[in-house]
């Protein structure tokens, strides 16, 4: 499949962008090429917007289109159950499922998926992320050229999704100005010299990653397996380690909970370095599970 760059058309994902595009979608699977209805008046945003939301919604895994025939949008398994349990995209959980999904797109979302899973460098400018994504493109297609500048937007984007704008423009925006991205809320990305225009990978909070969403990840991943090297789960694309730029020992924090909860044994004894998964669950009992535990520690608050 071709890679693609600059689908978003420059435009970032706004709070609020996500649970609108859903409920719009539930309400009209075609509001994206209905004819009767203006899809700009219906979802409020101007024609290039409406085009990025469409994109976005796929991207992180919310629906999905059939490639042929009339292009209606409906929701995925992961969409179906987040419309559920979370109509308005408020849980951090959410978030980092929909992380997982858009750092997995290798092809929808590649710029993504190369920051995370291939791009080697904690610190960088926009000149060693394009530069690097140069390299990766022509490894793996040397057929085609991508326009640099698409590259350098897609960079930009990526920025403007995990950097919260007083971050990287404090004089300009307030905190409590909403044009960012909820992503941000991760910690994913920082500055490291606002002068310089370069910026840092960051390692979150391990008490941000709650751990059934952790599994739900790295049952995904194990693919049936029941047994994965911690190796792997630092260091493989598309692993926890890698879209949620994990250090060993924040990776070893969050593990340890999972362990706790019955889900998993860690066995680091005789240089083994192993997880074991024990229970059978896929990924979307997973999902499940994590929405089911929010709803108990809800019900413990009111008591």
């Amino acid at each position: 499949m071709p890679m693609k760059f600059r689908a978003h058309d420059t435009f970032f994902i706004r709070k609020g962008w996500l649970s609108k595009g859903l409920r719009c979608v539930f309400n009209n699977p075609a509001v994206f090429i209905a004819r009767d209805e203006n899809p700009m008046d219906v979802l409020g945003l101007g024609a290039n917007m409406v085009k990025a939301l469409r994109y976005w919604l796929q991207a992180v895994g919310l629906t999905s289109e059939p490639t042929r025939g009339r292009r209606i949008q409906q929701f995925t398994r992961l969409g179906e159950i987040i419309y559920r349990h979370d109509t308005y995209i408020e849980e951090l959980g959410t978030l980092c499922l929909l992380q997982y999904c858009l750092a997995s797109q290798e092809n929808e979302a590649t710029a993504w998926y190369f920051f995370f899973n291939e791009f080697s460098m904690s610190e960088f400018s926009r000149e060693d992320f394009v530069s690097a994504l140069q390299k990766y493109i022509k490894m793996r297609d040397n057929e085609t050229d991508y326009a640099i500048r698409s590259l350098n937007e897609d960079f930009q984007c990526i920025i403007n999704t995990y950097l919260p704008r007083y971050k990287s423009n404090p004089t300009k925006v307030s905190p409590e100005n909403n044009i960012d991205c909820p992503f941000g809320e991760l910690g994913l990305v920082d500055v490291l010299n606002r002068r310089k225009k370069t910026y840092k990978k960051s390692v979150p909070a391990s008490d941000m990653l709650n751990p059934y969403v952790i599994f739900a990840v790295i049952v995904k991943n194990a693919d049936g397996r029941k047994e994965i090297s911690l190796n792997e789960l630092l260091t493989a694309p598309k692993s926890i380690g890698k879209v949620y730029n994990l250090d060993s020992i924040t990776m070893l924090d969050v593990l340890y909970r999972i362990e706790k909860l019955g889900l998993i044994k860690i066995n680091r004894t005789a240089g083994l370095d192993v997880i074991t998964i024990q229970e059978e669950l896929d990924f979307y009992d997973c999902v499940e599970r994590f929405y089911a535990s929010i709803d108990e520690q809800g019900q413990e608050n009111e008591r």
